[in-house]
């Protein structure tokens, strides 16, 4: 012990000394000025990355999931989306035929206990008699979210980065096939046409359904395969016979969802290649709801799809079906191989609470939804998960106590009935508080507290600094929301990115484990010194449907048919190697100023080379030479053959993607030529840029990488 005491004294001494010649790596240029980059690449000056440092944050929003991400292509597929009170609204369904031909409304009479609204369709001419059915007959059609798409796959976006992904997606198209579910019962026999319909009338797939007798509700399912492709085609359920039937729990979806997990590919592949450490889900606002009424509640997203509730989201005002729940979110965050953090509500919302001495079932509540998680397939919820088809327990060990409520007058109270409990049952679970302790002490304990910022692009850019002084010893920072906003950010401008890149370089340097190792030849010994202020961080809001832009700018903005990545998007590939891997001591030499931000770390590829990258934000308006000088590798390490430089620019700094233009502002990479300890790059104003040089692995140490790789772009 006395041993072990004596190394920890000396490695903190170390470390002290150290870090007073650490400085901060933003600094001031002038006009096309030529600014020094001094790179520490000696083990003495590694430090590891946590490797959950870069995330996503999906919150259920601007359609994110309904209508997006959830490859589910009805809307209100159980007809409860006009409420419990019946008649009510069936938005968007429509009725083909005119009030002599055909009366449609709802009834509480579905077989679905959770969910009892049923659509009730009345016939109410045939096809022979005096009040012959038109042509095609008369029924109910629905157009999906703004329009039914197809899913492709975007695998080739990280490897077309010289001119930028090009996507000309449609919705229901030729060749592929579409599995439809649905619920009908009839007092007589059923006759009913269900088709794929076109934007000019043509016929995509058609299908039957006949039963003799359906005086039970009956489940019917059937496959259609598009023989044509349209943007804007419809699903009908139609009939030319007279006569009463009731439909409930009408789902179409593409069979080619993401491993079957009913994702839709292409948004999946965007997120994926963001390779994210963890996900944050399902928000945000979403989980606080305006009333409580109307929070996220769990238990209400699991079990058959069929039987899940759905509920209003009155914060971003649009109803959900429960598809994408809770066992979803899980299954999600495993696909991406990334970390799940589940945000819960701890009895708060934006306009009500629940006391403290009444929370106890809210914490119960999700005390389950951890054994739902992490429970063994024999525990009560474990066996839930188990008997929807996930055995193994999830991965879960991270939890978030609500999203912003800090300053309710019960979230302190409210806060501690769950730590106190999720720690008594799960001591290993990491909670993240919603009081921001970036300046001062929390007043409670938390593994993490949870830091947003929306602003400006300049404010943004100048908060790389911003946990340069924060404590070491306390909670760890998870800047959950990050984004500039306002007139600054467009509809996702480069400027917006540029202040980003600058703001994550920051959160880079403050977010390391300084990491030294002493060897006991007796005991193997290593001694871990912790001194990283920032833990995770996350841009928000992930997708955006164009159809319902509810919050401005998002990373990706797709609808039906096509999509595209804002630069914000493009700006977090250039930190997606920064996970677990190694930051070198970078610092810039220049005049005081803000326009200029540098980092440097080291990581492998796929193929276990080893690479030495070197970030760096030109956030002013003119050219400069950056003048890098690398010690500390051996002499001719480096190779000229696989180092690239990848920048990320445009010629206006306003400039934005759209679905007309999706490439005009995308990395672009080269090759570099010349590589050597020893070089001049020329950073564009107002641009990323990257430099990856290729070294010989033998020559430097990444510190916890013996096992672990990284990809390339």
């Amino acid at each position: 012990m006395g041993t072990v005491t004596l190394l920890h004294s000396i490695l903190l001494l170390f470390y002290i000394v150290l870090s007073a010649f650490y400085q901060s790596s933003a600094t001031g240029i002038e006009a096309n000025q030529t600014v020094a980059l001094f790179i520490n690449a000696s083990e003495a000056s590694a430090k590891k990355i946590p490797e959950t440092l870069f995330g996503i944050f999906f919150e259920e929003i601007n359609h994110a999931g309904a209508g997006g991400l959830w490859a589910e292509l009805v809307s209100n597929r159980g007809f409860e989306a006009g409420g419990p009170n019946t008649p009510s609204n069936i938005d968007p369904w429509s009725v083909i035929g005119n009030e002599s031909s055909l009366v449609a409304s709802t009834e509480r009479s579905s077989c679905f206990d959770r969910n009892k609204i049923a659509l009730r369709m009345e016939v109410l001419c045939n096809h022979e008699g005096t009040n012959i059915c038109p042509a095609g007959g008369v029924g109910i059609y629905n157009p999906g979210f703004w329009g039914m798409y197809r899913s492709v796959s975007c695998s080739l976006l990280a490897d077309r980065l010289q001119t930028g992904p090009k996507f000309s997606l449609q919705n229901i198209e030729q060749g592929k096939t579409y599995k439809l579910v649905l619920y009908a019962r009839s007092l007589g026999q059923i006759d009913v046409s269900v088709s794929l319909t076109g934007s000019t009338g043509l016929t995509l797939a058609t299908a039957n359904i006949l039963a003799s007798d359906a005086s039970n509700w009956t489940k019917f399912e059937v496959t259609l395969q598009a023989k044509g492709t349209d943007a804007k085609s419809r699903l009908q359920l139609t009939t030319t016979k007279k006569g009463v039937i009731w439909f409930d729990q009408v789902s179409l979806m593409p069979t080619d969802t993401y491993k079957g997990h009913g994702f839709r590919k292409d948004l999946f592949e965007m997120m994926k290649n963001l390779r994210a450490g963890f996900i944050r889900f399902p928000g945000g606002c979403f989980v606080e709801g305006e009333w409580l009424r109307n929070a996220f509640r769990w238990k209400e997203t699991i079990g058959p799809w069929e039987e899940r509730p759905g509920h209003f989201g009155d914060v971003w005002h649009y109803w959900t079906d429960g598809g994408l729940g809770h066992l979803e979110f899980l299954q999600l965050a495993e696909d991406l191989g990334a970390a799940p953090i589940w945000v819960f509500n701890n009895g708060v919302s934006h306009n009500d609470e629940v006391d403290t001495p009444s929370i106890s079932p809210f914490v119960q509540e999700i005390l389950d939804g951890i054994e739902f998680a992490r429970g063994d397939s024999s525990s009560k919820w474990g066996s839930v998960r188990a008997a929807m088809g996930h055995p193994q327990p999830f991965d879960l060990k991270y939890v978030a106590v609500g999203n912003e409520d800090c300053g309710k007058k019960h979230y302190r109270g409210n806060y501690l009935k769950f730590y106190s409990a999720i720690k008594r049952a799960y001591p290993d679970i990491k909670i993240i508080s919603n009081c921001d302790g970036s300046s001062q002490p929390l007043d409670h304990p938390a593994d993490f507290y949870d830091y947003h910022i929306y602003s400006s692009a300049n404010s943004v850019f100048a908060s790389a600094n911003k946990f340069d002084r924060a404590s070491r010893s306390g909670p760890k920072a998870f800047v959950s929301e990050y984004a500039v906003n306002g007139n600054d950010a467009g509809r996702g401008s480069l400027l917006a990115a540029l202040a980003e890149a600058g703001f994550l370089i920051g959160l880079e340097r403050n977010c390391y484990t300084f990491t030294s190792s002493v060897l006991n030849v007796d005991e193997n010994l290593y001694l871990h010194l912790d001194s990283d202020a920032v833990e995770m961080a996350s841009y928000a809001p992930l997708f955006v449907n164009t159809n319902d832009q509810t919050w401005n700018p998002d990373a990706i903005v797709f609808d039906s048919s096509q999509m595209y990545g804002t630069p914000s998007y493009w700006m977090q590939h250039f930190f997606r190697e920064s996970n677990g891997a190694t930051l070198l001591n970078a610092t810039l030499q220049s005049n005081p100023s803000s326009s200029l931000i540098a980092s440097a770390i080291t990581w492998k590829d796929t193929d276990n080379k080893m690479h030495l990258r070197i970030k760096v934000v030109n956030f002013g308006s003119n050219i400069v030479t950056l003048q890098v000088s690398i010690e500390g590798l051996e002499v001719n390490s480096m190779q000229s053959v696989g180092s690239t430089k990848t920048v990320l620019t445009s010629s206006g700094v306003m400039d934005e993607n759209s679905f007309q233009v999706p490439n005009k502002v995308v990395p672009i990479k080269t090759q570099v030529e010349d590589v050597g300890e020893e070089m001049d790059i020329v950073l564009s104003p107002h641009s990323l840029t990257a430099l990856d040089l290729l070294i010989n692995s033998n020559n430097i140490r990444l510190l916890g990488f013996d096992s672990l790789d990284k990809s390339s772009y």
